[in-house]
């Protein structure tokens, strides 16, 4: 019989449902650092939140381990690579609060339209001052959302409810994915422009970072609603409390902050029209009953049937006992990342090529490398070799496969291209001897460099001192140059140069780089 651990505070109907399926469980969320360790070869499944802290320490002990299950989305507390190094699977439960986040969408929503919390406060204090907190109506009202994964699906679901035109941004997103919601698809210029309300939805990373920041809220209607359950840091919490100040932005619901707990000193959370609480998106107990047996379901199936729900690291379980075709893998996964941060606009196709015997059978695999390493840079949520396919068809992302039999000079080649609204970008590598990845061409530019670390990616009018010119750049900014790779099509045309450097460069340094004469098109991609 398998043993089965939990070690944090996880619902009753995750015991009850493993319980039932024939496991021997034992429920035990006191457990110091060390008792711990000194039980954990006794089980075959552990079962945490985030309080555990399953390290590289504790997982050397495991000895008779084979899941690690975490009830929610994350796996922050857990040591994936350790536990792939040991064989052990690592599970989450992605989705399980996609409802109580939508749902905690629209109560701010409405609870900052309405002003409820500073009415109910003045009405605890014996006040009855009614004309002070007239709100406003949701209804005919446009609601621009910025992001339409899951959750964004599901708060404009209930906004069209209310009688809310819905308008969105989601540069990977087709049209044709969401033809049954009524929601127009348009740029990020035209929800500043038209949305009387504003809700982000996206992961936070270099793109999104104050995504909501003092330029764009001066292009948004005065009045304004702008609401954040997603994450800290997209929105401009200074440049969002002096447009509420100006009356640029009426109002603000916000449930995640740039730091947690906020920075209080700011003024932000005290300001008469802002809503907020405390990072409570997932804090219901409908979605931690969810969580708690879903998890439970997984490692259920898992051990009757081998079927991998919601694995974090089934893809290095793979690419272990395939050491072929491991660098291959990783090659597609690292493209997949450079053609997304690549991107500028919005997404029309991928298309992957394969040149060489080694992927006759392997076109779905690598296929599925290119798409995780594309949506790990544009998602929040874990993406592995499981979920990736999947995710890809719920966001209509056309993938075209190739298998050629043009003759190339490299014995293996994998061609990746992206097609966007503004144009193509096309990047081939391969593998030299076992493990070392090469970029050999971009956009018909023959070049060769390793795809790692700080990319500096530009063009330059073929001339002398142009290198020299970046490189004064850089060097002003204490950046060093590891390596670089130049490529050009014919004699004083535009030329490709491809910068390895040993940190990535900030938004002054590539204007000061842009603004050189004679170069353009300049990209940071960081692996």
């Amino acid at each position: 019989m398998k043993k089965i651990l939990i070690s944090d505070s996880v619902d009753e109907k995750c015991t009850e449902f493993l319980k039932s399926a024939g496991f021997d469980v034992d429920y035990k969320t006191d457990f110091s650092k060390d008792e711990l360790s000194n039980v954990i070869a006794d089980y075959n499944a552990l079962i945490v939140r985030s309080s555990t802290q399953v390290d590289a320490d504790l997982i050397e002990k495991m000895q008779s381990m084979e899941v690690i299950g975490r009830a929610g989305a994350g796996v922050d507390n857990i040591d994936v690579k350790s536990a792939t190094r040991k064989g052990i699977l690592v599970m989450n439960t992605p989705g399980g609060n996609t409802i109580s986040a939508a749902e905690h969408t629209i109560a701010l929503m409405l609870a900052a339209s309405r002003k409820i919390p500073q009415a109910n406060i003045s009405l605890h204090l014996k006040k009855w001052d009614r004309k002070r907190f007239q709100g406003s109506e949701l209804f005919g009202k446009t609601l621009g959302l910025i992001g339409l994964g899951k959750i964004g699906k599901e708060v404009a679901i209930r906004a069209k409810t209310f009688g809310m035109k819905i308008i969105t941004y989601d540069p990977i997103v087709s049209a044709d994915a969401i033809s049954d919601l009524d929601i127009q698809l348009v740029m990020l210029d035209e929800i500043w422009k038209n949305a009387d309300v504003i809700s982000v939805h996206t992961p936070l990373n270099d793109r999104t970072k104050h995504l909501i920041s003092q330029s764009e809220l001066s292009k948004c209607k005065t009045g304004v609603v702008i609401i954040n359950c997603a994450r800290g840091g997209i929105v401009n919490e200074r440049d969002l409390l002096k447009a509420l100040k100006d009356g640029k932005v009426s109002a603000a619901g916000l449930d995640v902050f740039e730091s947690e707990p906020p920075d209080f000193s700011l003024g932000l959370i005290q300001h008469p029209s802002v809503v907020c609480t405390p990072h409570l998106g997932a804090s219901t107990d409908e979605a931690q009953q969810k969580v708690a047996v879903q998890i439970a379901e997984q490692i259920v199936v898992y051990f009757n049937n081998g079927t991998t729900a919601g694995a974090v690291n089934a893809s290095a379980l793979k690419e272990i006992s395939n050491e072929n075709l491991k660098a291959f893998l990783k090659l597609a996964e690292v493209q997949g990342k450079i053609l997304s941060q690549i991107r500028k606009d919005s997404l029309q196709k991928l298309t992957i090529s394969f040149n060489g015997e080694l992927f006759r059978s392997t076109v779905k695999l690598l296929s599925t490398a290119l798409l995780k390493g594309f949506l790990s840079e544009e998602l929040d949520s874990t993406v592995n070799y499981i979920n990736a396919p999947v995710l890809a068809e719920e966001m209509g992302i056309v993938l075209e496969e190739i298998v050629s039999t043009d003759h190339s000079e490299y014995h293996n080649l994998i061609e990746t291209k992206i097609l966007t609204n503004s144009g193509e970008w096309k990047f081939s590598g391969t593998v030299f001897g076992s493990n070392e990845l090469r970029i050999v061409e971009i956009n018909n530019y023959p070049v060769e460099f390793k795809p790692e670390g700080n990319i500096l990616i530009y063009k330059n009018i073929d001339k002398p001192g142009m290198l020299a010119s970046v490189s004064r750049e850089l060097s002003l900014s204490n950046i060093n140059i590891a390596s670089l790779s130049l490529g050009r099509k014919s004699e004083g045309d535009y030329a490709l140069t491809i910068v390895n450097i040993d940190s990535p460069i900030n938004e002054e340094v590539k204007n000061s780089i842009s603004a050189i004469d004679g170069i353009k098109d300049i990209y940071m991609v960081c692996i």
